[in-house]
């Protein structure tokens, strides 16, 4: 289970799931409530089930994810593993 729910979509989950707690419990509502912790969980956890569906990802990759050794050209290889 990797990071799938990054930046502003995880503060946003965080804030929304975190006002429907608060509305849910003010009003007496438990089915807001309950709902309330679903944006509330996937923003603390930083990943949503349903995205790898979808094939979407709001996280930043790691630059070691963004830059392969295999994508780069040869000769920039031989001067990092050779220094010269």
């Amino acid at each position: 289970m990797g990071c799938n729910v990054g930046g502003i979509d995880r503060a946003l989950r965080i804030i929304v799931g975190a006002a429907l707690i608060g509305y849910g419990a003010w009003a007496g509502s438990m089915l807001i409530l309950a709902i309330g912790f679903i944006p509330l969980l996937t923003g603390l956890f930083k990943f949503c089930p349903f995205y790898p569906l979808l094939k979407v990802s709001s996280c930043k990759k790691k630059r070691s994810q963004q830059l392969k050794v295999g994508s780069l050209p040869k000769s920039a290889i031989k001067i990092f593993v050779n220094g010269s």
